[in-house]
């Protein structure tokens, strides 16, 4: 008896309501390892308790998922994210968190993918118009090689023990 695969979905949001309610059903996808990649993460609320309720679902869903994490500019996160930080601290072996060095940080998209299924991009990181692609493997695997390029030109840029204040 054969698996039957899933229905690829494409949708497209053009300001940040759209974007955020793309963005909790991106969050809702099963899946073991997130990556992403953003500027600064301000888009993403990284404070807001209902978004680090989303992220900690995710990672008490088992104990082998990972988010990987590249910024382009730590300190939104490391000054006015306690929750955030507080979430790495608690999830110390499973977040990670990057910061590029400075000859990509002209970069200006902003996505994130998960496992090579789903994946949710802005091609202008500092604008909430973009799409999300569920179950779309061609296009998700292409951005998680993408991130894995990013990653190699990354270095670690917040640690645990980081204190906002």
């Amino acid at each position: 008896m054969s698996e039957q695969k899933a229905k690829t979905e494409y949708q497209r949001f053009e300001n940040e309501s759209e974007f955020n309610a793309a963005l909790d059903r991106f969050l809702e996808q099963p899946g073991r390892e997130m990556r992403l990649f953003d500027s600064d993460l301000k888009a993403l609320r990284p404070n807001s308790p209902a978004r680090i309720a989303q992220f900690e679902h995710f990672l008490r869903g088992s104990r082998t998922r990972r988010i990987y994490i590249v910024l382009q500019d730590t300190e939104y996160l490391t000054r006015m994210c306690p929750r955030m930080l507080g979430l790495l601290k608690l999830f110390t072996h499973a977040i990670q968190i990057n910061r590029t060095h400075e000859e990509i940080r002209n970069l200006q998209d902003a996505f994130l993918v998960l496992d090579a299924q789903h994946y949710l991009r802005r091609p202008v990181a500092e604008s909430f118009r973009g799409a999300m692609g569920l179950h779309d493997e061609t296009e998700a695997l292409g951005m998680r090689s993408r991130f894995q390029e990013i990653w190699t030109a990354s270095y670690p840029g917040v640690a645990s023990t980081t204190v906002g204040l």
